[in-house]
Order: structure tokens, then sequence, then C-alpha cells
């Protein structure tokens, strides 16, 4: 499956619920498995962003639909990033003219 990296920065609404967030995040791991996701990382960060989760999805469309989800809760803003592995770069780049 695809991989994805999902940077998260908390709205103010998270920020003022953060009480709530493990929680939020248990629950937002359910919903991605639910979708046919894998976590394999999830990570609470210092810096630009507040969370970092990683995992794998059967598409570009389940891992958009997951981040839209998300983000529609209100809680965090979502930067989504496919990620490849360096097998995968390494194909690509064979493959240059």
């Amino acid at each position: 499956m695809p991989n994805y990296i999902i940077l998260m920065k908390l709205t103010d609404q998270g920020a003022k619920t953060i009480k709530e967030a493990p929680g939020r995040i248990d629950a937002g791991i359910k919903a991605f498995e639910k979708m046919g996701g894998k976590v394999t990382g999830f990570y609470v960060v210092m810096g630009e962003y507040d969370y970092v989760a990683v995992g794998e999805a059967p598409s570009d469309e389940v891992a958009t639909t997951f981040a839209l989800a998300l983000g529609s809760l209100g809680n965090v803003k979502t930067t989504t990033l496919r990620a490849y592995t360096k097998e995968e770069f390494a194909g690509m780049v064979k493959k240059l003219p």
C-alpha cells in the first residue's frame, strides 16, 4: 500500500480541548483503519507541527478522504504527504530518459 505522512497543527478549538486529545487520537486511528488504512507511527512533536502520523492507505483517494474528514472536525489542520520508499524512488530514477 502507498505510504503517507500527515502533519497536523492544533486549531484554537483543538488547543482549548487538549485534554480530549488522547481520545481523539485513538478514534482517528480507528477511523483510518476502518477505511482500510494502517497507522505505522504516531508522534506528538515540538516545532511547527503538533502531531505527525505515518501510515499506509489503499489509495490517494482514501488518504485524502481521511484527511478531509479529520480537518472537518475542527481540531487540527492537516498537510498530507505521499511518501515513497527509497526503493520506489530508485525505480522512478531508473525510468528517467
